[in-house]
């Protein structure tokens, strides 16, 4: 059995000459249990030395290239339904709220359940669809181009209405956070109607596991001083919680 560095190298090397790994894999070549090499990844990544994925890890970020919806659905599931549940207590009494595209933000659809009546203002056809006919829920749709990647509009339309509207809270997805670059997804067009639904919200709502942090997806839709709250999971490093709380953004762990 190797020590932990000699795994870290072997597990290194196998990335370097096949640019990914499995668990299955490598608890069978190094002779290990799964747990450990899933602490190993665990590891490896936190160094940002590789990116850990659903079984297993590569060089390559899951997050910054833009997935079909169906296979985002998959990654961090269990961290995505805590992190909904948690962004829940901010609506409270608000009457109007926007919720983008992408699955964390689909969840806190899936789970809104108001007592009383909110008007819900959505590109995301998934979670028009899932609103609609809910109770106390009024949906106005965005309307547009629907990119097949993530069951989203985009175009000159969604900009139309949202020049006649106002919100109290946008929740967003992101593909990345960063204290310097801010916040950032995988599609440049979606990135430009997410800045301007950032406009016309008076608070931003980041929703996003830990994985996302210290990330740059490819089109950045906001600076990091436009961010009001980031609700993210437990897993996320203490460092890291003050280093964005000394930005005066407020963390909320699901």
């Amino acid at each position: 059995m190797k020590n932990i560095t000699e795994r870290h190298e072997f597990i290194l090397d196998k990335l370097k000459k096949e640019g990914k790994v499995t668990i299955a894999d490598l608890a069978e070549e190094i002779n290990i249990s799964s747990v450990t090499i899933r602490k190993d990844l665990k590891m490896l990544e936190e160094k940002n030395l590789l990116f850990r994925t659903k079984g297993g890890g590569s060089f390559t970020n899951p997050y910054a290239t833009d997935k079909p919806i169906y296979e985002k659905e998959l990654i961090n599931a269990e961290a995505k339904k805590k992190i909904a549940k948690a962004a829940l207590g901010l609506i409270k009494t608000t009457d109007s709220i926007m919720i983008g595209s992408g699955t964390t933000v689909f969840t806190l659809a899936a789970a809104l359940h108001p007592q009383h009546k909110i008007t819900v203002i959505t590109p995301a056809l998934k979670v028009g669809l899932e609103l609609s006919g809910r109770n106390n829920v009024e949906v106005l749709q965005l309307g547009g181009v629907i990119r097949p990647n993530s069951s989203s509009v985009a175009g000159g339309y969604a900009f139309q209405i949202l020049d006649d509207i106002s919100c109290e809270l946008l929740f967003l997805g992101v593909d990345g956070i960063d204290l310097d670059h801010g916040a950032s997804i995988s599609n440049l067009t979606e990135a430009t109607l997410n800045r301007k639904m950032i406009d016309t919200a008076q608070t931003l709502v980041l929703l996003a596991d830990s994985s996302k942090f210290n990330r740059r997806g490819v089109a950045k839709i906001c600076s990091i001083e436009q961010v009001s709250y980031i609700i993210t999971d437990d897993k996320i490093p203490a460092h890291l919680v003050s280093q964005f709380e000394d930005k005066g953004i407020k963390i909320i762990i699901g």
